[in-house]
């Protein structure tokens, strides 16, 4: 347990921002590192942003970005081929073709779980939220039939663990769009975020098996993947809810059993 919780504090779990945006489909699952591990080449230069680029900034998400730019997220992802949600200051991003710069300014204020940038490399995200009044427009339910609880909710979890068994069906919480499918945030294994309606996304990981594709719509109770051990020490699914890039419990969300 002790080795599992470490791994979470390290993770970007940008799920936020991943992290933990709204609608990042499109991206495609591939084995490529996190933005934060390619380092050189990408961040750092001090000349300014050419016509239709944008410079990350501290504080920055993808989501933010798309906003200022009148993109969405899953088209940043497309246009700088990038794999993860994570970002790093200093940091390069086309966001239209000869459109303007906006990196003399700051990116919208929203928050949302695309990945804040920090020097060098991706930040956690921000801390927890309370249930949101719009949250009733989004039907959510279990995404596993366990409910043993195995690691509470917490600002450091940022998620519950449930319990399961390998193999176990793991089903889409509420109905939505797959913004990423893949294994580029260490500690979370194999990883599935769904993107909801009023700025939700829920997240999935440690699966075994990941049945779904970026950009594929999905139903509340639609198997995505299957219960597994990756990146930690039992079978469990690591279950997030995510507002606007902002953790909140799901237990406040979820029905009760």
């Amino acid at each position: 347990m002790q080795i599992h919780s470490m791994m979470k504090r390290k993770s970007p779990v940008l799920i936020g921002s991943l992290v933990l945006a709204i609608a990042l489909a499109g991206c495609g699952t591939s084995s490529r590192a996190p933005v934060s591990e390619l380092g050189s080449g990408r961040a750092g230069s001090s000349a300014p942003a050419g016509p239709g680029e944008y410079i990350v900034k501290r504080g920055d998400t993808l989501y933010k970005i798309s906003r200022a730019n009148n993109v969405s997220v899953s088209q940043l992802m497309s246009m700088n081929n990038l794999s993860s949600p994570a970002l790093e200051v200093g940091q390069r991003l086309r966001v239209a073709a000869g459109g303007s710069s906006a990196s003399s300014g700051s990116a919208s204020t929203d928050s949302n779980v695309a990945g804040s940038a920090t020097p060098g490399a991706a930040a956690g995200a921000s801390l927890d939220a309370t249930p949101a009044s719009d949250a009733t427009s989004v039907s959510w339910g279990w995404p596993v039939a366990s409910t043993k609880i195995i690691t509470p909710f917490s600002s450091s979890t940022r998620g519950i663990d449930i319990e399961g068994k390998l193999g176990d069906s793991v089903s889409a919480a509420a109905a939505g769009t797959v913004s990423y499918v893949g294994n580029g945030l260490r500690g979370l294994g194999n990883l599935i975020l769904i993107s909801h309606s009023n700025g939700f996304i829920s997240a999935y990981a440690h699966n075994s098996k990941l049945l779904v594709k970026n950009g594929q719509k999905v139903t509340k109770g639609q198997k995505i993947a299957e219960v597994g051990q990756s990146d930690t020490s039992s079978p469990r699914l690591h279950f997030e809810i995510r507002r606007r890039g902002q953790p909140v419990n799901p237990l406040s969300y979820l029905p009760r059993r």
